[in-house]
């Protein structure tokens, strides 16, 4: 045991349900030895997360509860500890980040104060020595100006300057090993690449060992030693990184590995008609100071951007975090007020009124990036893919309108017998699907596709991306994909646009564009997306 910092042995993790446990880490054995990084890989549902919260005994018990097993830290096993002999090992031997930064961080608190909280609490620092170690740590995992942004709120910071904030909180007391789960999924490539490298050179510094969850392989192959493959609660292949990738032995290792979303995107007909255009789009937000609230400025989120999508077309849209994405697509199905001409299907629709636009409204759709998130909890299946019938066609009977509804399902690879239950009993990529459904049940033109596969794991993301193209193929739809994930554009997207600050840094023919960027942003953007040792520094903002 000397060698070993952390010793998971035979540990299986159970949730009871009435009178029935439900088994989900089985009987599964790992170690990890001190200033190494050994990654947990799997889909969800796989048991890499709920190992994890084990070790630090986050889970919700008595609900939750180990049949069996050990988890031996520096040869102390932790399970049998008391809420209060944990708290002592948690936040200071051991630290975790989660997944997604704005649901750990508290939104009521400033940065400085939530920091100093573990200061305190961990190392007694208070005053000026604390506000002291907060610049400094702020300053260690790179933020710009750490002195100014003490007084910030969460929902101030950009994505990954709150996953820094995090990282900071984790390495407060330096702690002997980082447990980091799913770090960097929501993050966009190029502040994904500058996380891990960050990982990297405080692990280098503090000499500190790393637990990394990750669905990703690509981080996998380039940041950890050793590797761990879940499925279904099971370590089905443990191996050194380079093995497991040159020499994969378990099927399901395969599977992940070659679960890239692949296929040629769909090209339009020369003759085929634009479905939608843009002349000079603007969307400016005013800058509003002082107790009269006098504009100042302005955030320029979309600014001049002129496009057109055809028939049949899947134009990729791409670039940063609040680089205009999003806010450009919710233009374009007049979510939201802009100025500047769009024309949908040869019609000036910029200007109509709200009753003016509702017959338009079945034409275009829109998939949003979360699952979870998208889809009403009180609502079953059935409601949810067919609320939109209720709107548009409210002539159609029960059963017309019950056939749609299972016709959608199935379009989408659901069983239709599924639809009267709740999202809640679906995985997040079956959810997806009934997000699709819910869209295509009103047999649109143009749908817009926002993120839609960026909260899912590889082998979700390549199914997804297959249903997209298929159901475009069927019925000849018009798709804006936006997405920081390029791999996916690459496999989906006929056309790109590179967005930055609002403006169309560059766009063309996306087989052209991938192979020959011609602006230092598009070749940063890429590099960080196809090879994530390469940190944009200049050309990409930090």
């Amino acid at each position: 045991m000397t060698d070993l910092l952390l010793k998971v042995e035979d540990l299986s993790v159970a949730f009871r349900q009435g009178e029935q446990d439900n088994l989900a880490v089985d009987r599964i054995s790992f170690d990890v030895k001190p200033g190494e990084t050994v990654a947990l890989v799997g889909e969800s549902g796989s048991g890499k997360s709920v190992t994890a919260l084990s070790i630090l005994k986050l889970l919700p018990y008595p609900a939750a509860h180990h049949p069996s097993g050990r988890v031996l830290f520096k040869g102390q096993d932790l399970l049998p500890m008391s809420e209060r002999e944990i708290r002592k090992v948690r936040g200071n031997d051991i630290t975790m980040v989660f997944q997604e930064p704005m649901t750990s961080l508290n939104p009521l608190h400033t940065i400085e104060k939530q920091i100093a909280e573990v200061l305190a609490l961990h190392r007694g620092l208070s005053g000026n020595a604390a506000h002291d170690r907060v610049v400094e740590l702020l300053a260690e995992v790179g933020i710009p100006e750490p002195a100014t942004r003490l007084r910030s709120y969460p929902h101030q910071l950009s994505g990954g300057q709150r996953q820094r904030v995090m990282i900071a909180l984790a390495l407060a007391n330096e702690p002997d090993l980082f447990i980091a789960d799913e770090p960097t999924t929501a993050l966009d490539v190029t502040v994904q690449a500058q996380i891990l490298k960050l990982l990297k050179e405080l692990q280098s510094r503090l000499g500190m060992a790393m637990l990394f969850i990750t669905h990703d392989l690509g981080i996998v192959r380039k940041i950890a030693d050793r590797v761990c493959v879940m499925q279904g609660g099971l370590i089905v292949e443990r191996g050194n990184t380079a093995d497991i990738f040159s020499a994969p032995k378990h099927g399901y290792t395969r599977d992940l590995i070659a679960a890239q979303p692949k296929g040629v995107a769909a090209h339009p007909r020369p003759e085929a008609p634009v479905v939608v255009s843009t002349d000079h789009l603007r969307i400016w937000f005013p800058i509003k100071r002082g107790l009269l609230r006098k504009t100042v400025g302005h955030i320029k989120a979309v600014d001049g951007v002129s496009i057109e999508i055809r028939r049949g077309e899947t134009l990729g849209v791409v670039g940063e975090s609040g680089s205009g994405k999003t806010t450009l697509g919710l233009a374009l199905l007049r979510l939201i007020s802009s100025d500047g001409r769009i024309v949908f299907m040869g019609k000036d629709v910029q200007g109509l009124r709200f009753k003016e636009m509702l017959p338009v409204r079945h034409d275009m759709q829109i998939v949003f990036q979360d699952p979870f998130g998208s889809l009403s909890p009180r609502m079953s299946v059935a409601d949810i893919v067919g609320e939109g019938l209720e709107v548009h066609q409210p002539k159609l009977t029960d059963s017309e309108r019950e056939a749609k509804v299972m016709a959608a399902l199935r379009d989408v690879g659901l069983d239709p017998g599924t639809r009267f239950r709740y999202p809640h009993e679906f995985s997040g990529g079956q959810r997806q699907r009934i997000a699709v459904a819910r869209a295509m049940v009103l047999e649109p033109s143009f749908v817009v596709l926002d993120e839609p596969t960026s909260a899912l794991d590889m082998m979700i993301q390549a199914q997804i991306v297959d249903l997209l193209r298929d159901l475009q193929k069927k019925r000849d739809l018009t798709y804006m994909f936006i997405s920081h994930d390029l791999k996916v554009v690459a496999a989906l997207a006929s056309h790109v646009v590179v967005m930055r600050a609002g403006k169309v840094i560059e766009q063309g023919v996306a087989k052209d564009l991938f192979a020959n960027p011609q602006s230092d942003y598009t070749r940063a953007l890429f590099a960080a997306a196809f090879d994530l040792e390469t940190v944009a520094t200049g050309a990409v903002s930090q």
